[in-house]
């Protein structure tokens, strides 16, 4: 399976077509022709890039919860051995 490339101008001027149109995704993608979770990825990626702070946010929100999970599972096992 093959792996399709797209410039830069091509997918900033799909998302600015998925935006602005009040049509689904999926049936802009399909107009494109291009896949709709690849659409709906660039669309992602533009908002990221468009909001830094807010990424930055939600990955440290993340980080603490994925640390939260281990050193609750760290505990569990600490106190069910000893």
């Amino acid at each position: 399976m093959g792996t399709y490339k797209y410039s830069a101008e091509f997918r900033a001027d799909a998302v600015a077509l998925a935006r602005s149109s009040g049509r689904p995704v999926s049936r802009v993608a399909a107009e494109l022709g291009v896949n709709h979770e690849t659409l709906r990825q660039w669309i992602k990626v533009a908002d990221e890039a468009a909001w830094p702070e807010a990424v930055a946010e939600s990955a440290k929100d993340a980080e603490i919860a994925a640390l939260r999970k281990q050193v609750s599972t760290d505990f569990v096992v600490v106190v069910s051995s000893g």
